[in-house]
């Protein structure tokens, strides 16, 4: 029998407000243990909480981008439950009202050369506090409390149960993440917690469409440790299903070690959380004017510049997707492209040498030196016919990174890499390597052809890599007939 796997995934973004959703402490990552709260945070007898502004306005530009129609007027709820690390012994979350309503996300996903697109739908996005965190430290058998975390302000985003694979659930993650940080809203930063995914996962029998029983996998902290604990539940709930055990609605965690996961309690049902309106905050009116006003501010999306990119500028989609990857790489291909309009070498140049770079440097875009009139200038200098382009990577990208405040042409002429096209000079040498290798002349006349490369590369050196390459061979053929 044929399985199929059903995946729904619950992604909770931290966001970038100063202060935490329903006080003003600071909302800030790495302080010492218990020091940005106050008596709202850890729920003391008769305080009261404020609602955030900044974190309502967040969630409304999270779900503009996503499509979602946004709820006009909605308000919080408790949602009961005891967890240590859970100051109030409730959380401050959404349940039948919350703030955004269906959409859903564009993902492109690989497929040989050539990419298909998946419309990946939501269910919802509501607000909620986040928990403090357990501390658990060597080999300690106490359990420390850390409640800087508790009142940071999150958004929930829900998906429907419409992915496939471990591939679509990766792609949906990393497009999340990618419009929270072109949103300016969280910094998507995984391994700090600020983003994290809870993972959703049944099977069934190909062909049918009722759901299987629903596991949820908790606090994914990688998009590749959430690929990898779809294909180890995928594997495991098949064979449960062969063997006939029941497959129990429960919630796991996942073991990087091991690539496994392992049960931690029986799943709650919603009934055990005894939802009812939180009685201290004021539901929420959101009003055309602020509407019009989220909306007039947001940014150009991913999806947006991809097809920008694509049908105005003529960029390949497989740049395109890397071009679009970070907010701060778009900027730089578009304030290049502002300087000339050889897009396609803007986004070769982008795409491998400076990508390369990066990567090798551990950096991000915004603290390459170059900048990108100097990349426009790079290209200009090839496009002319003045340096080659292996010229232009291997030395004079590395000379503009050393002499920021050089220009390409300069740096080019002082440092000899502008190339010879004086027919008369490379003729000189081109005659030069020929008479030092009569045996090879003789070889690539009698048919061995592939002599011309070695030819054009010794041409190439005695010109310290100045002569025009096209020019060399077509010279070296008719010196060669």
């Amino acid at each position: 029998m044929q399985y199929e796997i059903v995946i729904g995934l619950e992604v909770h973004c931290q966001l970038s407000t100063e202060s935490k959703i329903f006080s003003s402490d600071s909302n800030h990552f790495g302080s010492e243990p218990n020091t940005n709260i106050s008596v709202i945070t850890l729920g003391h007898p008769g305080v009261l909480p404020k609602l955030n502004k900044k974190a309502v306005e967040y969630a409304i530009r999270m779900g503009l981008a996503c499509g979602c129609e946004i709820n006009r007027y909605n308000y919080f709820d408790r949602k009961n439950y005891f967890y240590p690390d859970l100051p109030k012994g409730y959380q401050v979350s959404q349940d039948k009202h919350p703030i955004c309503k269906g959409g859903g996300v564009s993902v492109r996903l690989k497929n040989g050369k050539q990419f298909r697109e998946r419309f990946l739908e939501l269910h919802h996005i509501h607000l909620e506090e986040d928990a403090g965190k357990s501390v658990h430290e060597g080999e300690s058998v106490y359990t420390r409390l850390d409640y800087n975390r508790a009142g940071t302000p999150l958004i929930e985003i829900v998906s429907e149960p419409c992915m496939r694979s471990a591939e679509e659930a990766g792609a949906y993650l990393t497009e999340i993440r990618k419009i929270v940080r072109y949103l300016d809203i969280c910094d998507g930063n995984m391994e700090e917690g600020s983003m994290r995914a809870d993972l959703n996962i049944s099977i069934r029998p190909l062909g049918t469409e009722t759901l299987g029983t629903k596991v949820e996998v908790k606090n994914m902290n990688s998009i590749r440790n959430l690929q990898r604990a779809v294909e180890f539940e995928f594997k495991r709930q098949v064979r449960m299903f062969e063997n006939g055990d029941k497959i129990l609605q429960e919630t796991r965690m996942f073991d990087a070690d091991t690539g496994e996961t392992y049960g931690m309690r029986v799943k709650e049902t919603m009934n055990d959380y005894r939802y009812f309106p939180e009685p201290d905050l004021a539901p929420i009116r959101i009003s055309d004017e602020w509407l019009q006003l989220v909306k007039a501010r947001m940014p150009a999306l991913p999806h947006e510049l991809f097809r920008q990119f694509t049908q105005e500028y003529g960029i390949l989609d497989e740049h395109a997707v890397v071009l679009t990857d970070s907010k701060d790489i778009a900027g730089y291909f578009l304030e290049t492209a502002q300087f000339i309009k050889n897009h396609r070498a803007i986004a070769n140049w982008l795409t491998s040498t400076i990508k390369g770079y990066l990567n090798d440097k551990g950096i991000e875009i915004s603290e390459l030196l170059l900048k990108p009139k100097q990349l426009a200038e790079i290209i200009s200098l090839v496009d002319e016919n003045k340096i080659s382009s292996s010229t232009a990577a291997q030395k004079l990208f590395p000379l503009l990174i050393d002499n920021p405040n050089k220009t390409a042409l300069s740096l080019a002429e002082s440092n000899n890499l502008i190339q010879q096209s004086n027919t008369d000079a490379l003729q000189t040498l081109i005659n030069e390597v020929l008479s030092s290798y009569p045996d090879k002349v003789k070889e690539f006349k009698n048919g061995k052809k592939g002599l011309l490369g070695m030819f054009v590369g010794e041409v190439m050196k005695k010109s310290k890599g100045t002569a025009d390459p096209k020019l060399t061979n077509q010279l070296l053929m008719d010196a060669l007939k």
